[in-house]
């Protein structure tokens, strides 16, 4: 195994938010983490970063608006992430997924307070957040179908169950549930290097696609 790769500083939420809204986030994060949105009050969130509670008012409408916010932009920022990761890997499938799948598991697994509190608390927002919530999801989901679509018309990926655009999609969504379920877990009970966890996860992906094997040079 080689040695891990230190995870990033989690992303400074809001998305162009000032530096005390910064703290009212970094601050309702950690408690929505710890005890989940429904058991945390406002109150707990402003006392934590040392404001009255009104004070949370001046810059969100409601602690419902504040996780609404949070989880949109951490959606909004992995998307942003994943775009970026499979626009330099280049013109091959196989190199997008694989760096796509790569992101997925640093997005999952280094920043997994962020990514566990996105997953599970966008369940408790209300519809017509959750909508908004649903359409970056959806994007995501299409990223990866776009690349296995591309893959199985260049004769690179044989996928399960057919060629079409519906098995693509399909596959897509298996992949993507199977990196963002990583935040569910522990790593403590699977001490594996998150760049050994990428490399892992990279040919799970690659053998749900039907990647074909490199051909071996003959001796």
């Amino acid at each position: 195994m080689t040695a891990e790769t230190p995870p990033p500083l989690g992303p400074r939420l809001p998305i162009g938010g000032t530096s005390l809204q910064s703290r009212i986030a970094e601050a309702a994060i950690d408690l929505f983490y710890s005890r989940g949105a429904p058991a945390t009050t406002v109150r707990d969130i402003t006392a934590a970063c040392g404001l009255t509670p009104g004070a949370l008012y001046n810059h969100f409408s409601s602690k419902e608006e504040l996780l609404y916010v949070l989880v949109r932009d951490i959606h909004l920022l992995a998307d942003q992430g994943l775009a970026a990761a499979i626009a330099a890997a280049g013109p091959k499938a196989a190199a997008q997924l694989a760096a796509a799948v790569r992101f997925m598991v640093l997005q999952a697994a280094g920043l997994r307070k962020y990514s566990l509190v996105a997953n599970r608390e966008f369940a408790v927002l209300p519809a017509g957040m959750q909508d908004a919530v649903t359409a970056i999801r959806r994007q995501m989901r299409g990223r990866f179908a776009e690349i296995l679509r591309a893959g199985s018309a260049a004769g690179d990926f044989v996928l399960p169950g057919g060629q079409d655009r519906l098995t693509a999609s399909l596959t897509a969504n298996a992949i993507g549930m199977l990196c963002a379920n990583i935040s569910e877990w522990t790593r403590a009970n699977y001490p594996v290097p998150l760049d050994d966890l990428q490399d892992r996860y990279v040919v799970m992906a690659l053998r749900l696609a039907g990647a074909k094997e490199p051909r071996r040079q003959s001796g």
